[in-house]
């Protein structure tokens, strides 16, 4: 609760900490351009705020967003400005992008929706899309959701509205197709764990107590046959869950298809690992 609190207040100075540098930058542009940008801005920092004071999934989808564009634009008015202006911006919206996309945000995310005695636990983004694709959707969607208005700002009409009619519905689809990575969790509840993953299962599934032979951590990329592997590509926060009993599992094939599997253990990669199995550990689940 103190680093989700600390965040907020990193965040609500940010208006401070690089209003400078952004005003410098915007400086010898239109009038019409350089207000749009800023009303843009503003609205960024407003959402983001929002979503740090109630913090839900699509929140930590938003600020996965935000994060990385204010730093980035920082980084961008640094040859507009002084030098302490800039290293103040930089620094400021650097700390501010570093907390909100912290595991204990997305904890707090996580679990503002939990029901009744769980705990969630996010499970980490695929190091695959976090070294590519998941960048380049950030800047889609950045460019998508601003590039129309400002040149509409800008006079240049035409351009303009197909940005507009063209990025607007671009950035909305990959802002839809980035949030099933924060729906993605690790699960304790009164009967067991509970998986949920809809990148790689078709529905969230419950894994009884009674049919859990052992948890522990792993940073194995080999699991043997009959394991349902759901870590895409990352090693890090590795669990695995030794299954006494077969679970049946609804896994994703492709788009549009899936088939049923009976794993007899299952790795998922958690952010907050340590923590789940100690917590694993209390509910009556054998950890080894």
């Amino acid at each position: 609760m103190i680093w989700l609190w600390c965040t907020r207040i990193i965040w609500a100075l940010l208006p401070v900490t690089t209003g400078t540098a952004l005003t410098d930058a915007t400086d010898s542009w239109s009038r019409a351009p350089a207000r749009t940008a800023e009303l843009i801005l503003w609205a960024l920092w407003a959402v983001g705020l929002f979503g740090l004071f109630a913090p839900r999934p699509w929140a930590l989808t938003v600020l996965r967003i935000v994060a990385p564009c204010a730093f980035a634009v920082a980084v961008l008015s640094v040859t507009s400005t002084s030098a302490a202006s800039a290293l103040l911006a930089v620094a400021g919206s650097g700390f501010a992008a570093a907390a909100a996309l912290s595991a204990p945000v997305a904890a707090a995310s996580a679990n503002a929706l939990a029901y009744g005695d769980e705990q969630r636990f996010t499970l980490r983004v695929p190091m695959p899309l976090l070294l590519g694709p998941v960048p380049v959707a950030v800047v889609v969607v950045a460019l998508g959701a601003t590039t129309g208005p400002l040149l509409l700002a800008d006079g240049r009409i035409f351009v303009g509205i197909v940005a507009t009619l063209v990025g607007l519905p671009l950035a909305a689809l990959v802002v839809r197709s980035l949030h099933p990575l924060s729906c993605r969790w690790f699960v304790l509840v009164p009967a067991g764990i509970a998986i949920a993953d809809p990148l790689t299962l078709t529905e969230p599934v419950l894994v009884p107590r009674d049919h859990i032979g052992a948890a522990r951590r792993t940073t194995s990329a080999a699991l043997g046959e009959g394991a349902l592997d759901l870590r895409l590509g990352t090693l890090a926060g590795g669990i695995v869950l030794d299954l006494a009993e077969p679970v049946e599992f609804g896994r994703r094939r492709g788009r549009g298809n899936s088939e049923v599997v009976e794993p007899n253990r299952i790795a998922v990669a958690v952010v907050r690992a340590d923590a789940a199995l100690a917590q694993a550990r209390t509910r009556r689940i054998e950890v080894a």
